[in-house]
């Protein structure tokens, strides 16, 4: 029976005797052998009562058998939601509460904290640990090591990913086969992937990041994963002679800058370096192609749309950019009336294509505020286009900051204050104030070794802005809070310093 994710990545696997997975310990785990382990596992979760339609939760800590588990719930025509890891009892909560899955996959080490919560949604509870030993593996250690899919076509829901939540609910985006499918295999084609890939990979495949691009990049194409836990340096230093292409985070390839043994020499083998999840500062482009002759593939994506625009693999890759919509992928900046801006003006980002979603689980209302009826999805990013057409994300539409009527986009501001002497980065939000509304307000990172003067930072770009634009006052900070992909958790720094103007 026809399984369009299933056919597509894992049926290829059958008989490969060749690695599809290298380990942390040089070990290796053969195309064959994990189509066998994605056999027993979904033959153990049938079992354990899941079926086609039904949801599959999983809090795990990525492991070959953790992304088994993936290709289980696709073979058997279930919906696969992985979890942040980082999630505490109460935030695991609400999602099982909202997605109410069949099957809950935990470590066993926090399965006496989260037991009550999943019994709670009516979820039979399994378990799973990093070292790939748990009730699941032993549940599936005697089941058949074949397995013939469930029937499912491209319309139909092949995964879950939940939004950030940052500014509200966290909200459930339901993605198809097509969703995935369609833009693994543009992926693939644009950034020239092939079975003689290497693909070092050290990105959680809790995220859509290393789960849906780098993973089913390498499914598709019959590729090899060195498949980490997490980014090591000495891990990946060590390994990296063996791989072709990386896919990471910008914090990655700042600490591989960080390592003095990291240098064109060691990189003379790769072919490509991408990054994603988060803005690449201008300067992290300019070091890395100093010191190893290779420029950064920067592109842009989000839970809803997986991949929507990338920077040429053949062409200029334009730092600060994340270069044009992906064939097939339409892309349109608008005004808050909906009219389209003009070239380097800033508007919000809508995108229409085979990648975006179906809508938000149980949330009627948020699909129809965001997905509009004709495809277009209004992604609440803002950007513009430069000269050439290449893309440039402005921010988030909520981190908009207006100060006494004025519209201050935080990127323009951030930029100015990271070319400052002695500043590393820096983060630009708006504070409640009683004369302006808002106030522009700046945390800044100083670079190591240096002692940072906020107020000299700040004068140092008063010339270079509108007074409306300057911030009223800043703050060093040893670095900025992230989330788990690198992004800059602005809604923190609002909460740390919302009563600085008005308290």
């Amino acid at each position: 029976m026809p399984n369009t994710l299933f056919d597509a990545l894992f049926a290829p696997l059958a008989g490969r005797s060749s690695a599809f997975l290298i380990l942390p310990d040089g070990s290796e785990l053969s195309g064959d052998a994990f189509l066998r382990l994605v056999a027993r596992q979904a033959h153990a979760l049938r079992a354990a009562g899941l079926g086609v339609g039904d949801r599959i939760a999983v809090q795990i800590a990525k492991s070959p058998e953790a992304l088994a588990s993936y290709g289980a719930a696709v073979a058997l025509g279930a919906i696969f939601l992985p979890l942040n890891t980082a999630y505490t009892a109460d935030e695991v909560d609400y999602f099982l509460g909202n997605a109410t899955p069949k099957i809950f996959l935990c470590d066993a080490a926090k399965r006496a904290t989260l037991e009550p919560v999943a019994t709670r949604h009516g979820a039979t509870v399994l378990t799973l640990n990093a070292d790939g030993s748990g009730t699941l593996s032993e549940a599936a250690a005697n089941q058949p090591d074949t397995i013939t899919p469930a029937e499912r076509g491209p319309e139909d829901l092949a995964a879950f990913l939940y939004t950030s939540g940052t500014t509200g609910r966290s909200k459930g985006a339901m993605l198809t086969h097509r969703n995935l499918l369609s833009n693994a295999e543009v992926l693939v084609d644009l950034w020239r992937f092939t079975a003689d890939d290497v693909l070092l990979h050290a990105l959680p495949i809790f995220h859509t990041h290393g789960l849906f691009v780098a993973s089913n990049i390498s499914l598709l194409t019959g590729g090899t994963m060195i498949f980490l836990p997490g980014f090591d340096v000495e891990t990946v230093l060590r390994l990296l002679p063996r791989a072709t292409t990386m896919m990471g985070v910008p914090t990655f390839y700042t600490r591989l800058l960080d390592d003095p043994r990291f240098d064109r020499a060691a990189a003379r083998h790769m072919r490509l370096f991408i990054s994603g999840s988060a803005p690449l500062l201008a300067e992290t482009h300019q070091q890395f192609e100093s010191r190893t002759g290779h420029r950064i593939l920067e592109r842009y994506g989000m839970t809803e749309t997986n991949m929507s625009t990338s920077n040429p693999y053949e062409g200029e890759r334009r730092a600060g950019t994340v270069g044009f919509p992906l064939p097939g992928v339409e892309l349109r900046i608008l005004t808050p009336e909906g009219a389209p801006v003009a070239q380097g003006e800033v508007g919000v980002i809508e995108v229409r294509g085979p990648n975006v979603f179906k809508g938000y689980w149980q949330m009627p209302e948020k699909t129809r505020e965001e997905l509009r009826e004709d495809g277009w999805f209004v992604t609440g990013d803002l950007g513009c286009r430069d000269a050439d057409g290449y893309v440039v994300i402005v921010g988030r539409a909520k981190d908009l900051v207006i100060s006494g009527g004025f519209n201050v986009y935080p990127k323009e501001v951030e930029l100015l204050l990271d070319e400052v002497p002695g500043v590393l980065e820096s983060a630009v939000i708006g504070l409640p104030h009683p004369d302006f509304g808002e106030a522009v307000f700046a945390v800044l990172v100083p670079q190591k070794g240096v002692t940072l003067d906020p107020d000299a930072a700040l004068a140092a770009i008063r010339d270079k802005l509108a007074r409306f634009k300057q911030p009223k006052a800043a703050v060093v900070l040893p670095d900025l809070p992230r989330n788990t992909m690198g992004k800059v958790q602005k809604n923190l720094l609002r909460d740390a310093y919302k009563t600085r103007f008005t308290g």
